[in-house]
């Protein structure tokens, strides 16, 4: 899936008819497209503007409290009549759990029509609680084993993350093994989709030609208008031209503290990624900015310590350099405008539909 960045693509067509996956037809969506659900930057605005053009808007939920989530929720049901999903990182912080029951008895109470659990399984009596009000339990991983143990615990659905894939990630294999490997031990009802290297029309049919049940997006929708990221980051994204570029660390985080994440680099990354052991113990360290947790729900001012988890959006103001900024290296070197969110997923499936009809065309030709 190597290529350079692509030319301007322009306006978005209008949609065409139903790109009909076993994703389409249990959600009932014109697209088998998924926004991840990136924390901090998916938000209400651009889960509801991926879900109205046809895809699957997901909420990012973690870290916010329980009331926080309810309000998110009901943001989005304020936005959209379509379905969406809320995505749980399932690990625990500084502060304790990401995920508790009383998240879960929100999305439940709510009726939330998908849940997805990242990182570590899910607890069984998540999936039941879940599973009884009627919602869709979904898992992310690149591991076939792990897969397969959250497959037993009753989850309807796999996010086959690779290492391409930015953000929180423990694959150490590319995206099309972790797909392959998965799609083996995955049953026939339960989905798969291919998360990692997704930006455009030609990846995004690459994943579908391949067998996937959809496609999970997620460093090119933080280049869109909705995503709740600071125009700084958004612009970095742009600015890549070569998958390496991003790279694996371990070093943001006293809030999450040791988490493994595919970042941009810039000059906090140059310096200490694959060196994490070096970075010197200095106690409370100084504050590189300042931010808002809970942003339209809660509006928390903190400060940002050196090597803060927390990702720069509209209301950060400090020193980027220091900050993470989570990507992947090569959907972000695909990447070349700041677009609606509408745009983005009409343009990249109906390129991915002209080019599976097209292999689709030339495969009849050949046979006849």
């Amino acid at each position: 899936m190597e290529s350079g960045k692509p030319a301007n693509r322009g306006r978005a067509r209008s949609p065409g008819d139903v790109l009909e996956t076993p994703l389409t037809k249990r959600f009932g969506l014109h697209y088998p497209f998924v926004s991840a659900g990136m924390a901090f930057v998916a938000l209400p605005e651009l889960v509801s503007a991926v879900s109205n053009v046809g895809g699957l808007g997901v909420l990012g939920a973690t870290p916010e409290p329980a009331c926080a989530l309810r309000a998110r929720i009901h943001q989005i049901r304020a936005l959209t009549p379509k379905p969406f999903g809320v995505d749980f990182v399932h690990d625990v912080g500084a502060m304790g759990p990401f995920v508790t029951a009383a998240h879960i008895g929100v999305c439940a109470a709510e009726r939330v029509p998908l849940v997805v659990f990242h990182l570590n399984l899910p607890d069984i009596q998540f999936v039941i609680d879940l599973s009884d009000a009627g919602i869709e339990v979904w898992f992310q991983t690149g591991d076939a084993s792990q897969a397969a143990q959250a497959i037993a615990l009753g989850v309807t659905g796999i996010v086959a993350q690779g290492e391409e894939a930015g953000g929180h990630n423990n694959s150490v294999v590319r995206s099309e093994d972790a797909f392959r490997a998965i799609r083996a031990v995955a049953p026939t009802n339960v989905l798969v989709l291919w998360a990692g290297g997704i930006a455009d029309g030609p990846t995004a049919a690459a994943a579908l030609q391949a067998g996937a049940d959809g496609v999970w997006v997620g460093t090119r929708m933080v280049a869109t208008h909705e995503a709740y990221a600071h125009s700084t980051y958004k612009a970095r994204i742009l600015d890549v031209t070569s998958s390496s570029e991003t790279t694996f660390t371990t070093m943001f985080g006293p809030e999450y503290p040791g988490g493994r994440q595919r970042v941009l680099c810039n000059d906090v990354v140059r310096q200490f990624a694959g060196r994490e052991a070096t970075i010197p113990d200095s106690g409370s360290p100084a504050a590189i900015g300042r931010t808002v947790l809970f942003p339209g729900v809660g509006d928390l001012a903190v400060a940002m310590p050196k090597f803060s988890a927390l990702v720069p959006i509209p209301d950060t103001i400090g020193d980027f350099e220091q900050m993470n900024m989570p990507a992947g290296g090569m959907s972000a070197k695909r990447v070349d405008t700041v677009e609606p969110a509408a745009e983005v997923v009409v343009s990249m499936m109906e390129r991915a539909r002209a080019i599976l009809e097209a292999e689709l065309e030339t495969d009849t030709n050949t046979e006849a």
